[in-house]
């Protein structure tokens, strides 16, 4: 496959995050909203397969499907942009403001939101045959999930939320790797590979993802799990944002930003 060295693709990264802050407020809702929607297709898939096998780790290996479909038709994740878009104001992008940050970060997470949704209440059909019986094996096992990434944390209290923070941090190190993946090759092939790897290790640790869970959580609470709206977003959502954040900014970004694109001064031999 063809490489890029990474003091190129890390300009590449700058310049990414660069578009996406001037990007019309109309495309970046709707390349989120697709992101979201094929992200939680995606979810759906590798749970199925999970259901089927009795073998969590097959759906692991085939779940990052949807990340690179994603990526290859050029959507956007909220994962993707938290690592992405800060870099070109650090590198101070002309007309890149802090202000230009926050806007596209919001736009996204509502599309992705919107997205991951329309999912969740379509399969919501396909699970229960229009809510006309129980939901199947995998509505079944949605809802469980939905529960045991909520209530399941809340019981532990703050070493909960602490545990949960930090699934979220290590979810978007692998995920925003991902992300950097698609940009350190010119193929497809090298792209997929790249990408394939970082997001298999972060499904098949049932790291804490804010988009994945936007579908898990809405879906698992119309499948009827024991969990309410604000245990979804007290005791998954808003940590698990605020983990993802912190954890692709500083472990992938701002690492590689530094030690590539603001390389210190070679050091001198006595």
């Amino acid at each position: 496959m063809s490489y890029l060295v990474p003091a190129e693709f890390v300009t590449k990264m700058v310049d990414a995050g660069e578009s996406k802050i001037y990007m019309s407020t109309r495309d970046t809702i709707i390349r989120a909203f697709m992101a979201g929607a094929i992200l939680a297709l995606a979810a759906v898939f590798a749970i199925s397969v999970t259901v089927q096998t009795g073998y969590p780790i097959i759906g692991a290996i085939l779940f990052p499907v949807g990340f690179c479909m994603l990526y290859l038709l050029g959507c956007d994740l909220l994962t993707g942009v938290f690592v992405l878009t800060p870099l070109a104001w650090l590198d101070r992008r002309p007309g890149v403001t802090l202000g230009g940050v926050f806007r596209n970060w919001g736009l996204v997470f509502i599309g992705n939101f919107l997205g991951a949704l329309t999912v969740a209440l379509m399969m919501s059909i396909v699970f229960t045959y229009g809510f006309s019986t129980e939901p199947n094996a995998v509505g079944q096992k949605i809802a469980t999930i939905g529960e045991g990434r909520t209530v399941g944390y809340a019981k532990y209290g703050a070493a909960g939320m602490l545990t949960l923070f930090i699934r979220g941090m290590l979810c978007n190190w692998m995920v925003s790797t991902g992300v950097v993946g698609a940009m350190i090759s010119t193929t497809v092939s090298g792209k997929v590979i790249a990408m394939w790897m970082p997001i298999m290790l972060f499904f098949g640790m049932a790291f804490e993802h804010s988009v994945v869970n936007m579908f898990l959580f809405p879906s698992g609470l119309i499948m009827g799990g024991n969990f309410s709206i604000m245990d979804y977003l007290i005791w998954n959502e808003i940590p698990t944002v605020l983990g993802n954040l912190v954890g692709g900014l500083a472990f992938t970004g701002l690492t590689l930003y530094a030690t590539h694109a603001r390389t210190a001064p070679k050091r001198a031999l006595a």
